[in-house]
């Protein structure tokens, strides 16, 4: 930007999935409207599961395929490498490490998660996994002569553990689980889920986390809390994320776990809204929910790209989370409570699991199965008068 201020209808603070939808869902409603993005990426907004998940496994799936034509397809002017440092919600203005001030009319903040990290040195071998920078030099790096130990056993740090795997790669899997998985999944299920990895030669240390890492030479040392260490060419921190919310507060929005929005995903101020990873929003099912997953992260971004374009439709969907790793896929709805009741009925070839409270499903996951995901979502909205009836209810599509 050369020009000391710009102004601008549409400022969007983040980069990622969220932002990528939300110009799309502003242009649904507005050709016209000049729309801005500031990410501190180096590169435009691309979908990020696919780093650990389509790229791996599908070779006619290509690295252009990500990215989002935000600039080419919507006219959106793209700030990157970029970090807004402060709001004036009085003026309407945000200010940027580089000296610059932007002018807004709606601003949307979908600044995501910053990963967490262990103690240790900074190397470019140790990842937490966050960008396609990321997933370029992860890679590169991939290969026979290659141990990788994978911290954690997130959504990232099991996927990435699978397709490195099937990429030549030695992989050690460490996580706090005593069956990977039985957080979410029924022992029999999770029982499963963890032999795949352990017949596709991964080396699982269950029950454990890691405290911290050094470099000696050109190989790192893991110190986990049984006293014991691994050791590896590079790691993988899978530990989560925390919500970027320090823009927000020191805006004087208000803050919960997430930045609180309404069912309209606009925050306490009026022109700015949130949405993504860090929008604490009013779920119609779940209640207020904040939700890292790449289908709120879509649907709430396009919503709240057309609630700013001036479309009165409240954001209203429940998303899914989903995952393929070797030749499991399992998708769920809601809530994945190993603690409640328990219905487990066996479909075709796979399994659909009811989570059940006081005899309706909150929760359903479908394990090796392509279901229908309306019907799925029609029996948490819906439920049958009697649990025993949901049984055949979900089959694979083309049955």
């Amino acid at each position: 930007m050369n020009n000391e201020q710009m102004y601008l209808d549409y400022l969007i603070v983040g980069g990622g999935i969220a932002a990528g939808n939300a110009v799309a869902g502003i242009r649904k409603e507005d050709k016209a409207g000049t729309i801005g993005i500031i990410s501190a990426d180096v590169d435009k907004p691309y979908e990020r599961p696919a780093l650990s998940k389509k790229l791996w496994t599908d070779d006619s799936f290509t690295e252009d395929q990500i990215f989002y034509d935000v600039s080419e397809e919507h006219q959106a002017a793209l700030m990157l490498e970029t970090e807004v440092i402060s709001i004036d919600r009085e003026a309407h203005t945000v200010s940027t490490n580089k000296g610059e001030t932007v002018k807004y009319k709606k601003l949307l903040l979908v600044t995501g998660g910053e990963p967490k990290t262990l103690e240790g040195p900074k190397d470019d071998k140790v990842y937490a996994f966050r960008s396609y920078q990321d997933y370029l030099k992860l890679r590169n790096l991939s290969g026979e002569n290659q141990h990788i130990a994978i911290v954690g056993g997130s959504y990232i740090g099991t996927e990435l553990a699978a397709n490195l795997a099937l990429n030549n790669t030695k992989v050690t899997l460490i996580y706090p689980q005593n069956i990977l998985g039985d957080n979410r999944f029924p022992e029999e299920i999770a029982r499963e889920y963890e032999q795949t990895y352990k017949d596709n030669g991964i080396e699982m240390i269950n029950a454990t986390r890691a405290e911290r890492y050094t470099k000696e030479s050109d190989k790192f040392l893991l110190y986990l809390n049984d006293g014991t260490t691994v050791e590896a060419d590079s790691i993988i921190l899978g530990l989560g994320v925390s919500p970027v919310l320090d823009l927000a507060k020191d805006a004087g929005l208000e803050v919960d776990d997430g930045v609180v929005v309404n069912e309209y995903l606009r925050t306490s101020d009026p022109d700015i809204y949130a949405a993504g990873d860090i929008a604490s929003y009013p779920d119609p099912v779940l209640g207020r929910q904040r939700i890292e997953h790449v289908d709120h992260a879509r649907n709430s971004g396009t919503a709240v790209g057309k609630v700013m374009a001036g479309l009165k439709e409240p954001y209203d969907y429940t998303p899914y989370f989903y995952s393929m790793i070797f030749d499991i896929s399992w998708k769920a709805i809601v809530t994945l409570d190993p603690s409640l009741d328990l219905l487990i009925d066996e479909v075709d070839s796979g399994k659909v699991v009811y989570y059940l409270k006081d005899d309706k499903p909150v929760g359903i996951l479908t394990w090796k199965i392509e279901p229908d995901l309306d019907q799925v979502r029609n029996l948490i909205d819906n439920p049958p008068a009697s649990s025993e009836e949901l049984k055949g209810k979900i089959r694979n599509q083309e049955n």
